[in-house]
C-alpha cells in the first residue's frame, strides 16, 4: 500500500528545509527532460528521486521514441513526412480530446528530436524495414504503430516514426537514453537528492508550493516557488489500482516496470483535487510476430469469427483480443507459414489435418472457421483480404493442415502498462475536477495520461516521445510562473 499523506498547510511548514524555483520528482525520461528545461529558463531547480540512481522505468525500456514531421532521421533514411501527415495519422487513429496537445506534440516533434540529440543520446541513421517490436541490432527506425495497418493508411501517408536509442544485443536503447540524459543533468550541476521520497504536497489557498518528503530516515520540507512536477511514474505495479482499473488484463497479465511504478504520481496528484483521465486504458503485448511469417494467418474469436487484420500493431491486437468473448482468440497458421512465436508464450494447441477436428478440438462452432476460410480465401487468391484489408504482403490462401496457437488473454503471458494518469493541458499542468489549472503543479511522463486512449491506439514510443517532450514544457512553465 502506498502511503501519501494529505495535503499540509503552508502555516504548518516552519521553516522551510530546502528551496528552489522548481521542484521535480522523478527522474525518468519526463523528469529529465523538467530538470533541464527550468534549469535552462533560469530557475534553480532540485529533483528528488526514490532509488539511488536516475532513469526509472525509461531506462528498462526498449527506447523508443514516438517522433515525425519530418525529423532528420526520417530525411537521412529515405522517407518523407510532415507535421500535418504525422497529426492526421495520430488525429485518426486516436480518441484524445486534447487536440491542442496532439497538434503541438505533431508540430514540434521533429525539433524535440534535435533537441533529444543534442543531450547525447545516439540515434543509427538507419532504418529497419521489417516487421518487429524493437531491434537490437543497431537500426535507429522503425515502423512501430498501425501506420500500415487499415483504415489509417488511407488516412495518411504510411511513414515509420519509431526513433530507437542505439542498442546492442546486450544493451537496450533505453539504458543508453537515460545515461546520456542523467548524465547531462549532472553536466549542467542541477541539484539531484537521491533515495528521496514525496509523501505529500503543501498547499497555500489553492496552489501549491511544496512538498513534504522522506530521506534517511527524517521528514523534509521543500519549497517550489515556481512549482512541483511530478515525473514518478505510472501505476502498474500498485495492486489495488490495477485491480480497480484494470481488472481483467491485472488478473491475467504481468505488469511492466519498475518497483517504483506504484501509483505515487497519481495520488499525490489526487490528493489537492486533481483529475485522472484514462484509468482504464492500457496497452497489452504479447506478439505474434516474429516471425512475420504468422501474419499470413487468421486470428478468430471462440466464435471462429476473424475481428482485426493481423498485420497490426500487437498492442491493437491485444486490444481486440481483450475484447473478445471471454477474452478468447486463436491463430490459425497454415504449414507453408508455421514458426513459433517468439514473443509472448502463446501455446501451440495442435496441428489440425482438417478443419472439423480442429473446430471440435479447440470448441470452436461447427463450420465456423470453415465458413471464415472460405470468405478468407476467396479474396486471398487475388492477394486481397476483402473483410479486414490486411496489407497484401501478409495475404495468402490457407490450406490443411492448420496449426492453432490459443493466444487468448486468460492463457498467454499478456505484459502490460497502464496509459491513464493525472488529467494535464499541453503545458503539463495538472487539471482540477472543473478542468481548470491547479497552479503550482504539474505531471508528465507515465503518472499523466497518454495522448492514446488504449492499446487500439499506441505505438510503441509513445511513452518516451510525447513523455519527454510534454516533460520539457512542464519544467519551463514551471520556471516561467517561478519568474512572476
Amino acid at each position: 500500500m502506498v502511503r501519501i499523506e494529505p495535503p499540509c498547510d503552508v502555516s504548518q511548514i516552519s521553516p522551510w528545509d530546502h528551496h528552489a524555483d522548481v521542484v521535480v520528482a522523478g527522474l525518468g525520461v519526463a523528469g529529465a527532460g523538467a530538470a533541464l528545461e527550468a534549469h535552462r529558463s533560469g530557475a534553480t531547480v532540485l529533483v528528488i528521486e526514490r532509488t539511488s540512481g536516475g532513469g526509472g522505468a525509461s531506462a528498462n525500456s526498449e527506447g523508443i521514441f514516438y517522433l515525425g514531421g519530418g525529423t532528420s532521421m526520417q530525411r537521412e533514411c529515405g522517407y518523407e513526412d510532415t507535421p500535418e501527415n504525422m497529426y492526421r495519422f495520430m488525429r485518426a487513429s486516436t480518441t484524445t480530446s486534447d487536440d491542442a496537445a496532439l497538434r503541438l506534440f505533431c508540430d514540434q516533434a521533429a525539433a524535440h528530436f534535435d533537441w533529444l540529440e543534442a543531450q547525447g543520446i545516439r540515434f543509427e541513421r538507419k532504418a529497419f524495414v521489417g516487421k518487429a517490436v524493437a531491434v537490437r541490432t543497431g537500426e535507429g527506425l522503425l515502423t512501430t504503430g498501425n501506420e500500415k495497418v487499415w483504415p489509417f493508411k488511407e488516412a495518411a501517408a504510411p511513414v515509420p516514426r519509431g526513433h530507437q536509442a542505439f542498442t546492442t544485443p546486450e544493451r537496450k536503447g533505453g539504458v543508453t537514453a537515460m545515461r546520456a540524459l542523467t548524465d547531462t543533468v549532472e553536466r549542467e550541476g542541477i541539484d539531484v537528492r537521491w533515495d528521496t521520497r514525496v509523501v505529500g504536497l503543501v498547499t497555500e489557498g489553492e496552489r501549491v508550493v511544496g512538498l513534504v518528503a522522506e530521506t534517511d530516515g527524517r521528514r523534509i520540507a521543500i519549497e517550489a516557488r515556481g512549482g512541483v512536477v511530478l515525473a514518478t511514474g505510472s501505476f502498474n505495479l500498485n495492486p489495488e489500482m490495477t485491480a480497480a482499473n484494470l481488472p481483467v488484463i491485472s488478473a491475467h497479465g504481468t505488469p511492466l516496470g519498475i518497483d517504483t511504478n506504484d501509483g505515487v504520481g497519481v495520488l499525490l496528484g489526487t490528493s489537492v483535487g486533481g483529475s485522472t483521465s484514462g484509468m482504464n486504458g492500457h496497452i497489452a503485448t504479447a506478439s505474434l510476430y516474429p516471425p512475420s511469417s504468422l501474419l499470413k494467418g487468421i486470428v478468430v474469436n471462440n466464435r471462429g469469427e476473424r475481428f482485426v487484420p493481423e498485420d497490426a500493431y500487437h498492442g491493437r491486437l491485444a486490444y481486440f483480443v481483450e475484447q473478445q468473448p471471454d477474452h478468447a482468440a486463436y491463430l490459425v497458421v497454415d504449414e507453408a507459414n508455421f514458426g513459433y512465436p517468439e514473443k509472448g508464450s502463446h501455446r501451440l494447441v495442435d496441428v489440425f489435418e482438417d478443419v472439423t477436428t480442429l473446430e471440435a478440438t479447440v470448441g470452436l462452432p461447427p463450420g465456423s472457421v470453415q465458413s471464415t476460410l472460405d470468405r478468407y480465401n476467396a479474396g486471398a487468391e487475388t492477394g486481397q483480404d476483402t473483410e479486414f484489408h490486411k496489407a497484401a504482403e501478409w495475404v495468402e490462401p490457407l490450406h490443411p493442415p492448420l496449426a492453432v496457437f490459443d493466444i487468448s488473454i486468460t492463457s498467454s503471458d499478456y505484459h502490460y502498462i497502464a496509459l491513464g494518469g493525472l488529467a494535464t493541458d499541453h503545458d503539463g499542468r495538472v487539471l482540477d475536477q472543473r478542468r481548470q489549472p491547479i497552479p503550482g503543479l504539474y505531471a508528465a511522463g507515465a503518472c499523466a495520461a497518454h495522448l492514446p486512449q488504449n492499446g487500439g491506439e499506441y505505438a510503441s514510443g509513445m511513452s518516451l516521445g510525447p513523455g519527454s517532450f510534454f516533460g520539457r514544457r512542464a519544467g519551463e512553465h514551471a520556471a516561467s510562473s517561478a519568474a512572476r
